[in-house]
């Protein structure tokens, strides 16, 4: 387990925090981050005469009042909340004096500002606290040398200095100028667990008011005078590039200003693992409003072509890897052929633990069953846009995106300017869920500013953000348990593949757990683009594995339960292999929390119970969901949760996470599905593509986090993949059928 350090060196912190002064871009009113009955009070407030600039992080008001930066990028985390409260933490404010801003993108000051993969607070945890801690020592100092007394003795305590033998106290607003004119310290000593006072209490979201009442903050809302409508005419199915355009109709319509051409990379340049683009080259129509301009791009004519067998390398963070980029109009129905004919084959041996061919010859019992998935798509409820002004060699760029930092080297090499001479604003997402973080609509909208010489603001409609991938991969899985003549299992086989990349971690559990264990993997190359989909692979092999562990113990006589924790308790006590990469112990603790929370053995009437588990992305979750039928349909009651991600900074905003989660994987479960035919996606828009509505979703969730003193871990996946097989599990107990076909039901099916 990984405890908390307490003391940083200046080394560190130099390498972690810069100490340069931070930047001002998009404001919020302080009242957002008031209880609404600070909300009087904080109104009588006055904005300080002059603010000063303590480190990147934080600026001190002459009055007390401190706005704090928020450095990553927001999409619903309520990382700009949560974020800031580690500052405050450690800089001893009381929260009603805090002001919270955006910073904007700005490696120098802010290091690798990324929103994904369950990082923000896990890679924030240590740096946003010594910012506030270095700050707390500073003002100590200042005050020490103002009333001639050692800076040991000098008491912090919500916003306020003081010394108790000689009567001294200042608020932080008295001390902040001279403060910010001292050297950083060389060591900081961080706050011991016990002595958090805002860490682990809920905070209400600093946005909430501002959402609430539909103040601008997106990147929809952006806006700038002079700026110019675009939107992009790509390829209608996978396979096929522009071939030519005649855009001279269309320049003649109401308000429409240009028709032009776009090619996303140039020649030669070697693309970074979120440069993914299907569509490289797109025609733009630019016009002065979003109706003009829809209504032109409806009377564009292109000519498209069929792409030609390529390889590309990808400089992603695995390394360097090629990918292949076959010809051709793929469909879901020659997809499904291929599968099968793979997932028949032997497939790449990943891992093998003993003699698990010997255990399956000998073996009583044998139990194999498949799952599968289907590709989905992100359908964020704010779909793709993003505003640039390109000036000579400088570009201006607002967009809502999740790691800024690995566009910037394509958006250079594309406008042909110093990548020093990006700026760029990050306002809020409406959603993002992985499919922000492949920003290559923000190349387009500096490209097509470039070509008109004017701001422009890119906007995809829905049928452009659903047709235009990035999607998530569709998977298949076969699962093979031997089990002896007293139902012990004695060996375990998985082999899965996907569409184009295998979703298998042949080192999570159960590997490590079970005497006889091996794992292999195969691959279909596609020119269909994937990528990034709330822990892709993880999400469909937890809901195939939970399930498929749930058959394995019907089958041995054991509770579901109980029947995991034995094989945890295996791979804690003597496990197999080396290269486990869960922590047994851990894991075992959620569903032992979870047990107890959800008094699993009390069983209700006309209630089928269903129960998951899973470790992903340094965390782990596992569910209880209650399930009934009414009149045929089946209906979410309850969901019970257990998380284990460490320290939980903002309960509040931790418990959001995890019920967007379960909401979000029981609609996909349910109804996700996306299929192609002859490289176009047959499904465009809601209307036909399902999403979860309010009448699906679970009556009631409880959330509940194991306590302990680790570092924080990560919590936007983790509660996301085992719902899926929590769902299949209760569907099986409702009806008697297991499932092993995502999605689970669709409109006109019911339970039988």
């Amino acid at each position: 387990m990984t405890f908390i350090k307490t003391k940083i060196g200046r080394r560190a912190f130099i390498k972690n925090t810069s100490l340069a002064s931070g930047g001002l871009v998009l404001g919020f009113s302080i009242l957002n981050a008031c209880k609404p009955e600070q909300a009087k009070e904080m109104a009588s407030i006055e904005m300080p005469n002059e603010w000063f600039e303590i480190n990147s992080y934080l600026k001190i008001g002459d009055n007390g009042l401190v706005t704090i930066y928020t450095p990553n990028p927001e999409f619903g985390q309520n990382i700009r909340t949560s974020m800031p409260m580690l500052i405050a933490e450690e800089l001893d404010l009381d929260w009603k004096n805090v002001l919270v801003e955006q910073a904007p993108y700005h490696p120098e000051k802010y290091g690798f500002q990324f929103t994904g993969g369950s990082q923000g607070i896990r890679r924030r945890w240590e740096p946003l606290r010594m910012a506030g801690a270095t700050a707390r020592h500073m003002l100590k100092e200042a005050a020490a040398m103002a009333w001639q007394v050692p800076a040991s003795e000098i008491k912090t305590l919500e916003g306020i200095l003081s010394h108790e033998t000689s009567g001294n106290s200042a608020g932080y607003g008295e001390m902040a100028s001279a403060a910010a004119q001292l050297p950083v310290p060389e060591e900081v000593k961080l706050k011991e667990i016990k002595d958090f006072t805002l860490i682990g209490k809920s905070i209400k979201n600093v946005d909430a008011k501002a959402i609430a009442t539909g103040q601008a903050m997106f990147g929809s809302d952006y806006q700038k005078e002079g700026m110019l409508i675009a939107m992009i005419e790509h390829p209608p199915a996978f396979g096929m590039t522009l071939e030519s355009v005649d855009g001279t109709a269309v320049k003649a319509m109401p308000g429409i200003k240009d028709v032009v051409t776009i090619k996303s990379f140039k020649d030669g340049f070697e693309k970074g693992g979120f440069d993914t683009n299907a569509f490289p080259e797109l025609v733009a129509i630019v016009g002065n409003s979003t109706w003009e301009v829809m209504q032109a791009k409806k009377q564009l004519k292109v000519n498209w072509k069929p792409i030609a067998a390529q390889t590309e390398t990808i400089s992603g963070f695995r390394g360097k890897e090629t990918r292949n980029i076959p010809a051709g109009l793929e469909s879901t129905e020659s997809h499904m052929a291929k599968i099968e004919e793979l997932a028949s084959k032997k497939g790449k041996l990943v891992r093998k633990d003993g003699n698990p061919e010997a255990a399956f010859n000998n073996a009583p019992k044998i139990i194999e069953r498949s799952y599968s998935a289907p590709y989905l798509a992100h359908n964020s409820m704010e779909p793709l846009n993003a505003f640039a002004h390109v000036i000579g060699d400088k570009v201006k760029i607002a967009a809502p995106i999740q790691i800024p930092s690995l566009i910037v080297p394509t958006i250079a090499s594309s406008l042909g300017i110093p990548a020093e001479n990006i700026e760029m604003e990050m306002p809020r997402m409406g959603g993002g869920f992985g499919r922000k973080a492949y920003a290559h609509y923000v190349v387009e909208a500096a490209l097509i500013s470039q070509k008109v010489n004017a701001p422009i603001k890119l906007i995809y409609t829905r049928e452009d953000d659903m047709t235009n991938g990035i999607y998530r991969p569709t998977y298949h899985a076969t699962y093979r348990a031997a089990l002896d003549e007293n139902n012990n299992l004695t060996a375990l086989h998985v082999k899965a593949g996907g569409i184009p990349e295998s979703p298998l971690f042949a080192n999570r559990f159960p590997a490590g757990a079970i005497e006889n264990y091996m794992a292999e993997e195969w691959s279909i190359d596609s020119n269909i683009t994937i990528g990034a989909f709330r822990a892709p692979r993880s999400n469909f092999m937890a809901g195939a594995e939970q399930a498929f562990l749930d058959e394995v113990a019907e089958a041995a006589g054991k509770d579901p339960i109980e029947f995991r924790l034995e094989l945890l308790k295996r791979a804690k006590e003597n496990p197999v292999g080396e290269e486990n990469d869960y922590d047994a112990e851990r894991y075992a603790g959620v569903l032992e929390l979870l047990r107890e929370k959800a008094a699993w053995g009390e069983n209700k009437a006309n209630v089928h119970r269903g129960v998951s588990a899973y470790f992903c992305h340094n965390s782990y979750a596992a569910h209880v969901l209650d399930l009934t039928n009414e009149n045929g349909k089946p209906v979410v009651q309850n969901v019970c949760c257990a998380i284990d991600c460490g320290i939980v900074v903002n309960p509040d905003a931790a418990k959001n996470m995890a019920e967007g989660a379960i909401i979000d994987g029981i609609g996909n479960a349910f109804y996700g599905e996306l299929t192609f035919r002859d490289g176009v996606p047959q499904k465009k828009n809601f209307d036909q593509y399902q999403m979860i509505r309010m009448a699906d979703a679970p009556k009631r969730i409880d959330v509940h986090f194991v306590q302990n003193e680790i570092a924080p871990t990560g919590m936007g996946e983790p509660p996301f993949p085992p719902i899926f097989g929590a769902l299949a599990n209760a569907l099986y107990k409702a009806t008697g059928q297991r499932h092993y076909h995502q999605p689970f039901i669709t409109k006109k099916q019911v339970l039988g």
